[in-house]
């Protein structure tokens, strides 16, 4: 049983987030074109516009969570005056706010994958598992929030995991790995970071890499030229961001010029 508890919280960690950057590395050496959302809007667009929002700002804020209760320690919360019962306060009620705009945008995702047949059919197998990893992680944290911090089932007053998971994550990505951090922990809260870890293993080989390609450059961005603009009736005006295309006019207009000369030398067909 031990030698479980060390893989588990010791060793499987390591192995997800090598695969990560691994297949991050050979995700982009191999599969630049790939490299995308494999967006389905084209097929359908009433449930993404409301599913899409919801689930990607819900996670948004899931993300910023994790990252405060994970990252900060609980004594540096202590010694600005932060109680434990206020910090529980403000990390428990919109947590469980942002997880259930999660849930309710991914359901609609999810719906809309299923319901309607064009983008069922647009639907990979690499994305089916992710919807399924995605959706248990999701599911599990949701779970863990509502059941042991919202509703407190255990009549602990909320669980503090910033005295088990927040030390042994912190721990584990500086090599110092304390497996026993996680034997107390309540199964619910295991099984998210475990599904956790699971996803972030399949990440690069799913479309989630999309979210590493977050278009930052695009409102500096220079414009997209689609056609010259015809220097014979508006003047070209260069841009440092980009050099103009040349214009085709100019050619058809020597071509047009060569086919009049040889019209006028070439002799009369005879009738």
């Amino acid at each position: 049983m031990e030698y479980f508890e060390n893989f588990l919280w010791g060793a499987f960690p390591w192995l997800a987030i090598v695969a990560f950057f691994v297949g991050i590395f050979w995700r982009w050496r191999t599969d630049q074109f790939g490299w995308t959302t494999h967006s389905t809007q084209i097929y359908e667009s009433k449930l993404l516009r409301v599913s899409s929002p919801l689930f990607h700002w819900g996670m948004v804020f899931v993300i910023v969570g994790h990252l405060m209760g994970l990252a900060i320690p609980k004594s540096w919360t202590q010694s600005v005056g932060i109680s434990d019962e206020f910090y529980h306060l403000i990390a428990t009620y919109p947590g469980a706010l942002a997880a259930i705009a999660t849930c309710l945008g991914l359901a609609g995702l999810i719906y809309r994958r299923v319901v309607n047949r064009s983008v069922f059919l647009a639907t990979s197998r690499s994305d089916k598992v992710m919807y399924v990893l995605l959706g248990g992680a999701i599911l599990t944290g949701t779970i863990a929030t509502l059941t042991l911090q919202l509703f407190d089932i255990q009549g602990t007053h909320g669980y503090d995991y910033r005295e088990s998971i927040s030390p042994w994550l912190r721990n584990l990505l500086i090599f110092n790995i304390q497996p026993e951090l996680m034997s107390e922990v309540p199964w619910p809260f295991k099984l998210h970071v475990l599904a956790g870890f699971t996803l972030i293993a399949v990440w690069p080989f799913t479309r989630l890499v999309h979210a590493f390609s977050a278009p930052v450059g695009y409102v500096n961005r220079p414009y997209v030229v689609y056609r010259s603009r015809d220097s014979r009736t508006t003047d070209m005006r260069s841009h440092v961001a980009w050099e103009p295309v040349r214009s085709p006019h100019s050619q058809l207009d020597r071509d047009t010029d060569n086919n009049k000369r040889a019209d006028k030398t070439r002799p009369p067909r005879s009738s």
